[in-house]
């Protein structure tokens, strides 16, 4: 391949993997319900309050098959425990949603009376680049009580610059 060629190539790549850096850094995996899980005896009110939620983030529910997860459209249904109207049902025991836009969003436990007993979930997605409290502190590793894993910039940067290198050595 002709260097300019492969200087551009570089050039692309670096910016790439930059950007990928910045969104992996920012985003945050939260376990709802700490080590828990999406389980009765976990107070979901406490567990969310003081958490910031942002677009991009994930939230990961982990349950037993006597459990499941459903999103509910409204806060109306939120507040009645109306299960029945779900916009999504899940019950593979291990669910991650992705909080893709700013706004509330609902979730209740779709076992008859778990909902009622308070296994429901209220969250507020909030832009990536609001500011505010967050679960978690810059660390490298996930942390099992707080229920809030981040990916490592380093790790990121580490194995993306790999990976370049590898197709710079075949390309060039």
């Amino acid at each position: 391949m002709e260097k300019s060629a492969c200087n551009m190539l570089l050039l692309v790549g670096c910016v790439g993997v930059l950007l990928m850096l910045l969104e992996q850094v920012s985003a945050e995996q939260h376990i709802v319900g700490g080590k828990q899980g999406w389980d009765q005896s976990t107070d979901f009110d406490s567990w969310a309050s003081g958490r910031t939620f942002k677009v991009g983030d994930t939230l990961v529910f982990k349950y037993s098959p006597m459990h499941s997860v459903a999103e509910l459209g409204s806060e109306d249904d939120y507040k009645k425990c109306d299960v029945g109207s779900a916009t999504n049902s899940m019950s593979d025991g291990n669910s991650v949603v992705k909080l893709t836009k700013v706004g509330t969003r609902y979730f209740a436990c779709g076992t008859a009376g778990h909902c009622d007993q308070g296994m429901k979930l209220k969250i507020t997605t909030v832009s990536a680049s609001s500011s505010g409290p967050s679960s978690s502190t810059p660390s490298s590793t996930s942390s099992s009580t707080s229920g809030v894993t981040r990916v490592s910039g380093s790790f990121v940067f580490f194995a993306s610059t790999l990976v370049m290198s590898t197709l710079m050595h075949i390309l060039c």
